[in-house]
């Protein structure tokens, strides 16, 4: 199977009417298929990965994500980081155009005789001075282009910071309800215990067994409730980093965590996955490799324009006059414009320096989107595998839990009716206790392989 080339991104860069030069990275292989995705349809991924939280249909992991989204701090940051390079874009812009500057005075000066007043004489001037680096080589030009694609990485990464958000939030989410629910199994549990140490202690009392079966079945029973503290701890702190990523202080958000199902949620039966070249190009943190490329690509053009020459036009125009009634006569003003080319000569090799800085700086930026690529191939994979396996797993364990349901059911009828022994029914409840707890841990593996997959696929944003 051949493997299929995968070119980046901007196509072009638009600020302000003035689009960039169309540059795209080097190809870099890639599989038409993805490995492990047998079962999985493929089409366009946009529309599945679109709000993809929404599709655990779970109302509460709606708002949660909502809620970061619009109040986490980083979000603010990456926003502001966005203004900030749009703000150097212009700074860079401005070398590409003549700059301008006026200046006016007055002055006045007194003569003295003898201590008597002489004369008196004033002056008035205006002007305009103008400058412009006229870019023959480019540098300003690449300056700029950097400075461009600067914008494009503040918004890729904007993109990011939200899919590692709602990853997080969605994860977090997905701990507290399985803690939630293994807490209230623990309690189930506890419940049924309490039952069978009743039980053994009636026949204790009743002469029908000695003090060992009560005490192996407290023992049980404790064993049980000393894991509540435990499960409690943790779904405490896992609401405070809840409250904490949506921008809250603790407790924040124990109002709308105790309105909702204290089910896990559970992810669609079906999603669309795409082509890995698609599945790439989604990606907000390739596509944020790829402009820290091209940013680095010019910055290197723009070092290698500084071995040439550069030409400034500078110009002036202004009036002098002793009467500020004539300052704008014609007969009095004057005018300069210079032509200068300068060059280097002698630098001791800091431009070649500069250059090679900027040529390694290129290159690692090239490498790391390499790296990227082969980030984003693994991670989809992965996620792939996990989706399979967990869905295969939990399959097996739900069969295997139901049956440990109607063993242990049988165990505590026989052992009530001296058919067996309380090893027995002990040895049945652990083992039920057991399952359903690997049972609840695989529904939250399953669910947070689904949510590592939406992660890998893109997120949802794109360009």
């Amino acid at each position: 199977m051949k493997p299929v080339r995968f070119f980046l991104i901007p196509a072009a860069l638009t600020l302000g009417g003035c689009a960039l030069t169309q540059q795209s990275l080097p190809d870099h292989p890639l599989p038409q298929e993805w490995k492990n995705a047998a079962g999985f349809p493929t089409a366009s991924v946009s529309k599945d990965l679109s709000r993809w939280w929404g599709r655990f249909n779970d109302p509460v992991l709606n708002q949660l994500i909502s809620k970061a989204l619009k109040s986490n701090p980083d979000m603010a940051i990456a926003s502001s980081n966005i203004r900030a390079s749009k703000a150097s874009l212009v700074s860079a812009r401005s070398s590409l155009f003549p700059s301008l500057s006026g200046s006016a005075s007055a002055s006045s000066s007194s003569t003295y005789i003898d201590g008597n007043h002489a004369d008196t004489s004033e002056s008035y001037s205006a002007g305009l001075n103008a400058s412009w680096e006229v870019d023959l080589f480019g540098r300003n030009r690449n300056s700029t282009q950097a400075a461009a694609a600067n914008v494009g990485a503040a918004e890729e990464n904007f993109h990011s910071v939200q899919a590692s958000l709602a990853s997080q939030v969605a994860n977090a989410y997905l701990t507290l309800r399985s803690t939630e629910a293994q807490l209230a199994l623990t309690r189930s549990t506890i419940k049924t215990r309490e039952e069978t140490y009743n039980l053994t202690d009636w026949k204790r009392q009743a002469g029908e067994t000695d003090s060992l079966d009560t005490n192996q079945s407290l023992t049980s029973l404790e064993q049980a409730r000393s894991s509540i503290p435990s499960y409690e701890q943790t779904a405490e702190q896992t609401r405070n980093l809840l409250a904490k990523l949506c921008g809250l202080a603790p407790g924040g958000l124990d109002q709308l965590l105790d309105s909702g199902s204290d089910q896990i949620p559970s992810p669609p039966s079906s999603l669309a996955i795409g082509i890995p070249a698609d599945t790439l190009r989604q990606r907000p943190d390739l596509r944020l490799a790829g402009y820290q490329w091209l940013a680095a690509a010019a910055n290197t053009r723009a070092a290698q324009a500084d071995r040439y020459p550069t030409l400034t036009l500078s110009g002036s125009l202004g009036t002098n006059s002793l009467s500020a009634s004539k300052i704008f006569d014609p007969e009095t003003t004057t005018t300069n414009l210079i032509a200068g080319l300068t060059g280097p000569i002698f630098d001791a090799g800091k431009i070649r320096a500069n250059i090679a800085n900027q040529s390694e700086a290129q290159e690692q930026a090239l490498q790391t989107y390499y790296s990227t690529v082969l980030t984003a191939l693994s991670e989809t994979e992965d996620a792939l595998i996990a989706c399979r396996r967990t869905t295969e797993q939990l399959s097996s364990t739900e069969k295997a839990t139901e049956a440990a349901r109607k063993a242990d059911e049988l165990a505590r009828q026989r052992y009530q009716a001296g058919v067996v022994d309380l090893l027995t029914v002990l040895d049945t409840q652990r083992t039920l206790l057991s399952l359903e707890q690997s049972l609840i841990s695989l529904r939250a593996s399953r669910s947070a392989a689904f949510i590592d997959l939406y992660v890998a696929l893109g997120g949802g944003w794109s360009n």
